[in-house]
């Protein structure tokens, strides 16, 4: 008998009738002789419903109280479960977050699971019954309501999944595992019956929208073995697993992050401290920072570069021009039309000339490099965001079909 999580995001628990082939999913499971834990994320666009109906009601809601608001998405999507699986004859009963035992810091709408308690979920489990949890929420040490940001459900599916000791966790989506580029921009990318942590980290960090970042750094801490599948086609997924077995490929796979701004700091002193002073000052307002590039000192001058998420780029614009006395520069840059391509693999490190041929296949087609940011196993490029489809189309064919 194993222990099994599966987590089902809000298109596979749409309505009635994917709640029922979720339900079958489950019940088959249970079946075969294993424990079931399940997490759901909301209906849908539920989630986005909230957020419009709070909005016609207050433009600026306190994040306590749409934490209360957006939870209950989640607890929707669980009770419905429940009940489909009553429908079906097998014992289940469905928690909230805090009912589960996840216990979070104080960070209203992203907060970071401190801990899981899962003698609730134990003790429901040592009863034979299905357990389903709530996603994307916790409870706080003010006992109040939490949510856990974006990828919250994944993130909770893989604490729980953690704290049980499972013996898998099975996230479901709308599409049957990781492929080597997203399959509605390159049709012939291959499905990938396999993926080290560290690729599947860098992918999510990237752009891929398969799994989200946090829930894989969790995953890989705590050694739990995921797999990526869908609830609708039912064919077998894809493993994420530590790479010592796993036979490394040069690129494992291309992602692109149409989300990202190009921000540019002209002629600042060029002296000892400066970017100390930029990049702490970013960080103090919890500005994450990605590719950084500093150009040649002249005449005392020099000129940084970075990038930075798409959402931050207002925000941004705003603290370093309340700051440009103190950081004494001459004016600043902010692009939001860019994206970021990149190539993934754990084989990189010791295969010469990935490089060469990534920028080969962009230089055939025309496309301009703005920025560059390399790693062990990855390459990542900026470039205009109105080349980054075919960008992903030409260095997918330099490497997988050339």
């Amino acid at each position: 008998m194993s222990l099994i999580v599966q987590k089902f995001g809000g298109t596979s628990v749409a309505n009635t009738g994917r709640l029922q082939n979720v339900a079958d999913i489950v019940t088959s499971t249970y079946k075969a002789g294993n424990q079931v834990v399940v997490v759901v994320s909301a209906q849908g666009d539920t989630t986005d419903d909230f957020i419009a109906k709070a909005a016609e009601l207050n433009e600026r809601p306190s994040k306590r109280e749409m934490d209360v608001l957006l939870s209950a998405g989640e607890q929707i999507s669980m009770a419905l479960l429940a009940m489909a699986i009553q429908k079906l004859g097998y014992p289940v009963i469905s928690l909230t977050g805090w009912q589960a035992g996840i216990e979070t810091d104080i960070n209203y709408s992203e907060a970071r699971i401190r801990k899981v308690t899962a003698e609730r979920i134990r003790s429901e489990l040592d009863r034979n019954r299905i357990v389903i949890v709530a996603g994307f929420q916790g409870i706080n040490k003010q006992d109040d309501i939490t949510t856990l940001g974006r990828g919250g459900s994944d993130t909770t599916a893989v604490a729980i999944a953690a704290s049980l000791g499972a013996d898998l966790c099975q996230i479901y989506t709308d599409v049957d595992g990781v492929y080597t580029a997203d399959p509605r921009l390159v049709p012939d990318a291959r499905k990938l019956e396999a993926i080290t942590y560290d690729e599947m980290l860098e992918l999510a960090t990237l752009g891929a929208q398969v799994l989200h970042n946090r829930s894989v750094e969790m995953a890989k801490k705590y050694n739990v073995d995921l797999e990526v599948v869908s609830s609708f086609t039912r064919n077998p997924g894809t493993k994420v697993k530590e790479g010592s077995d796993m036979e490394k490929m040069n690129v494992s796979g291309v992602a692109r992050d149409n989300h990202c701004a190009r921000v540019a700091i002209i002629n600042l002193p060029d002296e000892p401290g400066v970017a100390f002073k930029v990049f702490s000052l970013l960080a103090k307002y919890k500005v994450n920072v990605d590719i950084i590039l500093q150009s040649v000192g002249q005449k005392g001058r020099k000129s940084i570069t970075f990038t930075i998420p798409e959402d931050k780029a207002e925000e941004v614009g705003k603290i370093l021009r309340k700051n440009q006395e103190n950081l004494d520069f001459e004016d600043i840059s902010i692009n939001t039309q860019v994206a970021k391509v990149s190539i993934v693999g754990a084989g990189m490190a010791s295969n010469p000339g990935v490089a060469a041929m990534m920028f080969e296949a962009l230089a055939s087609a025309g496309i301009n490099i703005r920025m560059i940011s390399t790693s062990e196993i990855k390459i990542s490029v900026l470039i205009n965001e109105e080349d980054s489809e075919r960008a992903v189309r030409v260095i997918h064919q330099k490497f997988f079909n050339g």
